[in-house]
């Protein structure tokens, strides 16, 4: 910084042009020496070679020892630096690779197929993924079955009420939020289970769960946050956000709050859940919420009936929510937390939010940039910059997961509830 500082009083507009574009040069040089492919190229090119050695023992063999050696050291899938080959060893017709870097599909661009390396039964696709990046995926074997990859422990729980585990593929520089690993050695909220309401205004009862942090009973009044699609927030395989409300309150990074999990599964058979009708800006559902769950909530728990100190957070279709239910009803919600929201599906939501009589509120949004909805958000983030939010955004370089939702609650829970 001191060199480009003293350049720059230099009394030659031509010498310091030139003197910049050298640097540039430099920093550029640098950062292609950083870029070592050395190894990945060598690794594969000694699987080409083995697979023509001519005697059929050896060559199992060596390439047995081979496999085993990536197997070993934990390097399946194999990656150095920005570059990825997917592996898989068996017998099959074809074999290709499914998940957040081809939209599970829908991005027919994408080259997803594996190519059987000659004389051997390992199959091979070859990509490059930004060096933080982290995403879900499957081995997709003769076109239709979609099994895990059988050399990668690491796996990542993903879809509606709970789902299934994917694969999941982890870039050198990519790193799991520590507000996410449960420590023993500090003070542990308390969560209220399962409690019903009769909702007259939805015809039906719904479902809670209460989060209150440790010793909140010699508190004074706390803050809540509403968390849609709850049931999934809780979970640990997804959101895990006891964990993270624990870790973030001992550490002091966010005041002693409540969080109310809200479970859009019907109470009497778990596999009816009504997300997508609930969580569609619905305006029942916000009644429900207005008149219904949060006088419930603050009849019995000590939380502080103002809405600059009430949240709405949720994901996907409940990030739309969580923007719907701020912007149209700011005098209940004064923060939102929105993550990967689906405002594809109901694009009035910006015409609602560009209201420039909307009150000041504290919004924090995250999105994912592979094939995720990022186009969706920076639109909305140029609306919230031109009024007089006091917004957050950010971005990563994942897809529509929960390995993504869960790695940012804690940077959402210290925008809109944080001590500094």
């Amino acid at each position: 910084m001191h060199f480009i500082q003293y350049l720059n009083k230099s009394s030659s507009p031509i010498y310091r042009m030139k003197t910049r574009l050298l640097i540039c040069l430099l920093f550029i040089s640098l950062k292609s020496v950083g870029q070592d492919y050395s190894s990945f190229k060598n690794t594969i090119s000694q699987l080409r070679q083995y697979s023509i050695i001519s005697d059929s023992a050896q060559r199992a063999s060596e390439i047995e020892k081979w496999f085993a050696a990536l197997r070993k050291q934990n390097q399946i899938p194999f990656v150095v630096e920005d570059s990825v080959a997917f592996l898989y060893q068996g017998e099959a017709k074809s074999v290709s690779w499914s998940g957040d870097f081809n939209g599970w599909g829908y991005d027919k661009a994408f080259q997803n197929k594996g190519v059987q390396i000659p004389n051997t039964n390992i199959w091979m696709l070859k990509s490059a993924f930004p060096k933080d990046a982290r995403l879900d995926y499957k081995i997709v074997l003769n076109g239709s079955d979609y099994i895990l990859d059988p050399e990668n422990p690491y796996q990542q729980w993903s879809g509606v009420g709970g789902g299934s585990p994917n694969s999941e593929l982890r870039m050198p520089l990519w790193k799991e939020s520590p507000e996410q690993i449960t420590h023993n050695d500090i003070s542990h909220g308390t969560l209220k289970h399962d409690i019903l309401i009769n909702s007259k205004i939805l015809g039906y009862q719904v479902t809670y769960n209460v989060y209150l942090p440790y010793g909140y009973e010699k508190m004074d009044k706390i803050p809540a946050v509403y968390v849609t699609d709850g049931y999934e927030y809780l979970l640990p395989q997804l959101g895990n956000m006891v964990t993270v409300l624990d870790n973030l309150i001992a550490e002091k990074k966010i005041k002693p709050i409540a969080a109310v999990f809200i479970d859009h599964r019907e109470p009497v058979n778990r596999s009816n859940n009504k997300r997508m009708q609930e969580l569609a800006m619905n305006n029942a559902y916000l009644d429900f919420f207005i008149k219904e769950l949060i006088p419930q909530i603050e009849k019995n728990y000590p939380v502080i009936p103002d809405p600059s100190q009430r949240a709405i957070m949720g994901t996907s279709m409940g990030g739309l929510t969580s923007t719907y239910f701020a912007f149209a009803r700011p005098d209940v919600f004064g923060m939102a937390g929105i993550q990967s929201p689906a405002f594809w599906t109901k694009p009035q939501i910006y015409q609602l939010c560009s209201n420039p009589a909307n009150p000041k509120m504290k919004v924090s949004m995250t999105s994912g940039l592979i094939n995720d909805t990022s186009k969706e958000s920076r639109k909305m983030k140029d609306i919230l910059a031109a009024s007089s939010c006091e917004y957050h955004y950010r971005e990563v370089n994942e897809g529509h997961s929960w390995g993504n939702w869960r790695n940012l609650i804690a940077d959402i829970l210290i925008d809109l509830f944080g001590t500094k």
